[in-house]
Formats: structure tokens, C-alpha cells, sequence
């Protein structure tokens, strides 16, 4: 299972006692067969998670059987290394019969296997859904050649979390860190550790997420629009790296050896925040002695930098239908559920903490409504206004490549290293991985 997934699935089930010892079973029944299976009202899906997708789309299932009560799921628990791993097989060896009618997809990896394997997946640009309605960063993820090729789903929107009794000690408030730049948050986040004691942020050493999340927040990739190399000679990436150095060497950000170390730092009071997508949220939300002392805002930006927002995302994943499905039925169920109910997205929010790419979702009472742990702010309703702000980029064919090289050069930055020199050599190891 892939790191990001790995998370999620922890994350997720924390929003749900319920779902805690669910979640253990991650990597549970994956020997569904295809589409094959002759009921013309029945579509099989594949995806991960029981907590979290295999819950919404039960949800889902249900809210389109009101108007279609022969319609059933078969929904098969596949992790999302081993729907890779089948997506892979069966396209190289032609056997698209025995993909499902639907699964879900990394937003990360669409475009890799919509490049890869055309032949996997069915063109939704004309199917009825309005993709106008989500977010246009989340739709790019699965754009390919201006043809929509998947239906967005969770959230992967960042935010910075911040504990305000932390920052009311220092004499600061959430305003202070809103619509702020990176300089600023520094020189915010050292003058609370000298009067607390206590730094801003933590990371695991040696993940790319942050930098990653600084470049995409200036609409900034690895790839160019041709899908090019851009490691080297680009202005993002050399100053996420800088300021990530100066995070690090000013103390204000903590590195960690690993995710529950990580998740550690924000549950133990050793940290005052954390930037990263919304679903850190089910972490956080374990310390039920905290609740009310945490408060979410934007991102800092890329100061000096062209194009730079408060604005950026990390995850998410999105629904696929395939070239073999009911194309009709599948378009109409995903049409009327996942983009088309504000009653299904009402339903999943309070018992999954899913947060929908759905813009319409976000203007219901449901998400309107205070939060008591965030101190009884609407979260999800703001969440949803930034993705509509999220800069667009281009992933490519090998981001998983370009992500691991960049964060082997931003180490060696930290450690000392030139950053030109660094960044050059990453730029070799991702176009010989594109080679």
C-alpha cells in the first residue's frame, strides 16, 4: 500500500470509533471478478477503505435505489496498490472483461494510467455530468487531451491547523496566520518558540508532501504541460526548498522518523500546527482533550514567487468508469449521487468526515454548521471555498518518480548540500525513470 494510502486509512477511521477496527482489515477481500456479471441493474466497484469509500458508496447505492429500486453494488475491498497492480495486467494483456464497472483511482496516478492504458477507461466528457461543478484543479488530476476522465471524490484540500491556545499565550489569533507568506510564518513561528518554547510544524524526514504542497499552491509542477521534466530552473521548487531549509534550521519544524511519529506531534503538545490536506483532520480529532483549542485556516504562499496563493491540496482520489462498463448506468449512478446529491453528501459527512469536491455540497446546512472541536467554525463549508481556489498542474506520467527524487535533493539541501547541484541530479534520476 502507498504511503498516502497507508494515512488515509488510518486518518479516516479516527473521524469514526466505529470504523477504528474496520480500518485494520485495509488490506482485506480482493477477489471480486469483473463487470461481467450479467445483471444489466448491478455495477461492480472497486475501492479501499471500508470506513470511508466503501461506506460512501453504500450510501451512495442507496440514495440512487429511491428512484431505482432494482439497482444494486457489488463493491469489492481492493487497496489501491492491488487495483494498480490489476488495471496494469489486465490492459497489457487485453483482458478488460474482467475489470469492474467502476474504481477508484489516486488523483495523482490518473493521468499515468489514462496515458498508459487508453483503452481502460470510458470518456466522461459527454456522459451528463456537469464537471463544472468541482473544483477545476481536482478535474485536471484526470483531464487528458481536454477529455474528463473520472468523477472527483474526497477532499485532498490543504489547510493549516493551528492550536489557538497556543497562539493566544503568544499573543497571536488564527487572523495573524490567514492569507499570510511563508517569510511571514516564520517570523511568526520563531517568535512563538522563544516565548512558548514550543515549534510550529513537524514532518516525516524525507517526505516530499510539503514541498510538494508549497510548488502546486503557485500552480507549479515537476512536469511542463508536454509532460517535460522542470526539477531544474524552477523558481517554486528552488524556493520551497530554501524555505523548508529555513524551517528546519530555525527549529520551527520538527523532522520525525515516521507517520505515527508524526500524528504523534500533533495529538502530545509537541507542536502548534500543521499544514497538510483536510483528512490530517481525523488524526487531530483523536485528542478529544483538545477539542475547541484547534482552528483551521489557508496556507501561507510562495513569497517572491510568480502565480503564488494561499491555496494548494495533497491526496484525494476520484471514480472511473471503465471502457468495458454499463456505461449509461454507471454515468447515471455517479451523476445522481457523487454529482448530483447534496442529500448524499450530508449523509457521509458526519459519520466519515468525508468532504466533498462537489461545489454544491458545500452551500448546505449540513456543512454550514459549527464544528465544536475547531472552536465552532464551519470547516467544512471553508474547506470547500479553497478548493475552488486550488491552483491547477499538470502530474504527468511520472510524479510518484519526480516526487521521490525531489524529496532525496530537498535531504541533501537540508544536510547542506547546493540545491542546484541537488535538484540537477533529480532531474536526471526522473528522466531516466521517463526514459
Amino acid at each position: 500500500m502507498s504511503r498516502l494510502l497507508t494515512r488515509r486509512s488510518v486518518l479516516v477511521g479516527s473521524l469514526v470509533a466505529a470504523g477504528a477496527a474496520t480500518l485494520a482489515a485495509c488490506g482485506g477481500s480482493d477477489s471480486g471478478s469483473g463487470s461481467g456479471s450479467g445483471d444489466s441493474n448491478t455495477l461492480t466497484v472497486w475501492c479501499w477503505d471500508p470506513a470511508f469509500n466503501i461506506y460512501a458508496m453504500q450510501e451512495a447505492e442507496k440514495i440512487y435505489q429511491k428512484d431505482h429500486p432494482d439497482f444494486k453494488l457489488d463493491i469489492v475491498e481492493v487497496v489501491w496498490d492491488d487495483i494498480q497492480q490489476k488495471v496494469t495486467t489486465l490492459a497489457q494483456s487485453g483482458d478488460l472483461d474482467q475489470l469492474p464497472d467502476i474504481f477508484l483511482c489516486q488523483n495523482m496516478a490518473a493521468q499515468k494510467n489514462i496515458i498508459n492504458y487508453p483503452d481502460v477507461f470510458a470518456d466522461l466528457t459527454d456522459s451528463g455530468i456537469d464537471f463544472s461543478e468541482f473544483p477545476e484543479s481536482v478535474v485536471e488530476y484526470s483531464t487528458v487531451d481536454g477529455a474528463n476522465w473520472a468523477v472527483p471524490f474526497d477532499s485532498g484540500t490543504a489547510v493549516t491547523a493551528l492550536r489557538t491556545d497556543i497562539l493566544e499565550q503568544a499573543g497571536y489569533t488564527v487572523a495573524d496566520f490567514t492569507d499570510i507568506t511563508w517569510t511571514r510564518f516564520i517570523e511568526l513561528g520563531k517568535d512563538i518558540l522563544a516565548k512558548t518554547g514550543r515549534p510550529m510544524l513537524s514532518n516525516q524526514t524525507g517526505a516530499s508532501d510539503l514541498v510538494m504542497m508549497m510548488i502546486q499552491s503557485a500552480g507549479a509542477s515537476l512536469f511542463d504541460a508536454d509532460g517535460k521534466v522542470t526539477i531544474t530552473d524552477n523558481p517554486a521548487l528552488t524556493r520551497a526548498a530554501e524555505i523548508y531549509k529555513e524551517l528546519v534550521d530555525s527549529k520551527i519544524l520538527i523532522e520525525v522518523n515516521s507517520w505515527d511519529e508524526y500524528v504523534g506531534t500533533l495529538v502530545n503538545d509537541q507542536v502548534n500546527a500543521t499544514i497538510n490536506g483536510i483528512w490530517i483532520s481525523g488524526s487531530i480529532q483523536t485528542a478529544e482533550d483538545q477539542s475547541g483549542k484547534w482552528a483551521m485556516t489557508n496556507v501561507p504562499s510562495l513569497d517572491g514567487v510568480d502565480g503564488a496563493t494561499n491555496y494548494t491540496a495533497n491526496g484525494g482520489s476520484s471514480w472511473v468508469v471503465t471502457a468495458e462498463a454499463n456505461f449509461d448506468l454507471a454515468t447515471d449512478f455517479l451523476k445522481s449521487t457523487y454529482a448530483g446529491s447534496t442529500e448524499f453528501y450530508d449523509t457521509i459527512l458526519p459519520s466519515s468526515g468525508a468532504i466533498a469536491n462537489w461545489i454544491p455540497a458545500g452551500e448546505s446546512e449540513v456543512y454550514q454548521e459549527p464544528v465544536e472541536f475547531y472552536g465552532g467554525q464551519a470547516v467544512y463549508a471553508d474547506v470547500v471555498a479553497y478548493s475552488e481556489k486550488v491552483p491547477s498542474i499538470n502530474t504527468g506520467v511520472y510524479y510518484y518518480e519526480g516526487r521521490d527524487a525531489v524529496a532525496a535533493a530537498v535531504t541533501q539541501i537540508v544536510d547542506g548540500a547546493d540545491p542546484a547541484s541537488a535538484f540537477a541530479d533529480a532531474q536526471k534520476t526522473t528522466e531516466f525513470a521517463a526514459s
